[in-house]
């Protein structure tokens, strides 16, 4: 379920960058928010989640695979969520969606292809942003650092 957070902005920038130019600046700006929106959810839920276990308990790794595996040195690609993670990613995901909606109108001037790129680049922005702050190890938190 972890993975869900910052796969769906990165959905939303893999469409937008893909179709964006043939999509109305209603679509494009819609499916970026969307993506933002659904992040935020899954957030939420994850939160309370982590409420509902005991104080000492309240970590979770999901690994979503291993990049990695040569003899006893394995990296891999595991997201970590914990109260300080989780409140993160409410912040990252509830304000990035605030940001999206507001670029929504901000922007409405521009090309259409202009407008796609946008938001393509936005979610791209929103997804490393969430790898970075449930990254569980430090070649996540790279990659996510290196991404914003």
């Amino acid at each position: 379920m972890l993975a869900l957070i910052p796969l769906f902005p990165l959905i939303g920038f893999i469409i937008n960058a893909l179709i964006g130019r043939r999509l109305s600046k209603a679509a494009s700006g819609g499916l970026a928010c969307l993506a933002m929106l659904l992040s935020f959810g899954v957030a939420a839920v994850a939160f309370w989640r982590l409420l509902g276990l005991p104080a000492d308990a309240r970590v979770v790794d999901e690994t979503v695979f291993t990049w990695i595996s040569s003899g006893r040195f394995q990296a891999p690609l595991t997201l970590r969520l914990d109260p300080l993670a989780a409140l993160m990613c409410l912040v990252v995901s509830g304000i990035g969606f605030l940001i999206h909606v507001y670029s929504t109108a901000y922007m409405h001037e521009e090309a259409e292809h202009e407008y796609a790129r946008y938001f393509s680049y936005l979610n791209l922005f929103a997804a490393f942003m969430l790898l970075l702050v449930l990254g569980a190890n430090l070649l996540v938190m790279f990659i996510g650092w290196e991404g914003v």
